[in-house]
């Protein structure tokens, strides 16, 4: 590597994982607010950041060399062909990037890339955010080491909801193409075709389009993509097993989506009370225990239903405000991204090109328009409710 070079450019990579240290929290949880935002000046930190992508980057190869490899696993050649099938439709026909990413593969020996630390106020859905150069503030901290994320997340706050979970793929939003971009890893290369082609969709929208700061634009326009494009691959290019394997896998999904979407609304109305009432902290955390509880009983329910599938147990188990907001940021924004799509005449190209225009927007101004395109799709979508009925 060139030293100068690499080092600045690697430096940049510190924007996915760094972070913002933490003001205190007050001296009333009843009252509580999100601390306010503060560069982190942590060395240790950034020495992580960088190391751990440096490790990632010396275990990776071309995808050519694994399969060419006989010491490659035979499981192992059928997935590395197939993401590489992806990844040329991600470009022929999806319009994404074409690029380093996704050409290369690693095995890193672990379940994970990272493990990101995300932490909200006990009354509230509002994400404490870590601020970066480049990306902006951004609603979590990720570690490539758990033991050192879960360490980090012992020593918040007592009053803070904190979560901790596992990352498998992280986009480095084109920076690092020259050292050979993102590449395919042993955490996602086996998940189902479905959502092997959904996750590469998913990232590589992050290189086409980033606004610093705005986590809930940046997610939401990455998984409207993720979910249009899979759509086609699996109508143009999948198996009629991996159709049937995706169909039942989604199924599960948006039943689970649809849970926390209700549970997550059933918090936002009980602290939105809270406040207009001013209630004291112990009822609060009563009223705050009871939603949550009955949401782990309608999942027990839902779970018992799916043959065995316990993909979501653990989310469940660790269930706070930090976990429902942060899965708000994939969600937030995606029906006016895709009413986006369908008014710009389902094309690809058209499509970011308006997405690139909100993403000149000042934030008010980008949400305003997303706002009304979600409640233009709302309609719509009531419209051919009722008349169907």
């Amino acid at each position: 590597m060139r030293s100068g070079l690499a080092g600045w450019a690697l430096s940049v990579l510190i924007v996915w994982l760094g972070g913002c240290a933490s003001a205190p929290p007050g001296d009333g949880v009843a009252r509580f607010e999100a601390p306010s935002r503060q560069w982190v000046t942590d060395p240790a930190y950034y020495l992580q950041s960088v190391s751990g992508h440096l490790a990632l980057l010396r275990a990776s190869r071309p995808v050519a060399e694994w399969l060419d490899d006989p010491a490659t696993p035979e499981g192992l050649r059928p997935r590395l062909a197939l993401a590489q099938s992806i990844r040329t439709f991600a470009t022929d026909v999806l319009h994404l990037p074409r690029n380093a990413s996704y050409t290369r593969y690693a095995d890193l020996q672990r379940r994970a890339v990272v493990w990101n630390v995300v932490a909200a106020p006990p009354h509230a859905l509002a994400l404490h955010t870590w601020c970066f150069p480049v990306a902006g503030c951004l609603g979590y901290k990720g570690f490539y080491d758990e033991a050192a994320a879960r360490a980090f997340a012992a020593g918040l706050p007592a009053p803070w909801d904190v979560g901790v979970y596992p990352v498998p793929a992280y986009s480095t939003l084109g920076w690092t193409d020259w050292l050979g971009g993102d590449p395919l890893l042993n955490t996602f290369i086996h998940w189902p075709d479905g959502e092997l082609a959904r996750l590469i969709f998913h990232e590589l929208a992050h290189q086409t389009v980033y606004v610093a700061g705005d986590t809930a634009f940046n997610e939401s326009f990455a998984t409207a993509v993720e979910r249009l494009g899979g759509a086609l691959w699996l109508e143009q290019m999948a198996s009629d097993e991996a159709r049937e394997a995706y169909r039942v896998f989604d199924d599960q999904r948006q039943a689970f989506r649809r849970l926390t979407r209700e549970t997550r609304a059933r918090l936002q109305e009980l602290y939105a009370q809270s406040v207009a009432e001013t209630w004291p902290a112990d009822r609060i955390e009563t009223e705050k225990a009871q939603v949550l509880e009955a949401f782990r009983q309608r999942y027990a329910e839902l779970r018992s239903s799916w043959g065995g599938f316990a993909g979501y147990d653990l989310w469940v188990e660790q269930a706070n405000n930090a976990l429902f907001a942060v899965q708000a940021a994939y969600d937030e924004w995606v029906p006016a991204f895709e009413a986006l799509f369908i008014a710009e005449g389902r094309d690809f190209q058209a499509f970011y090109r308006a997405v690139r225009a909100l993403a000149r927007l000042s934030r008010p101004e980008r949400e305003d328009h997303l706002r009304a395109l979600a409640s233009k799709a709302q309609a719509v979508h009531s419209s051919v409710s009722t008349s169907s009925m």
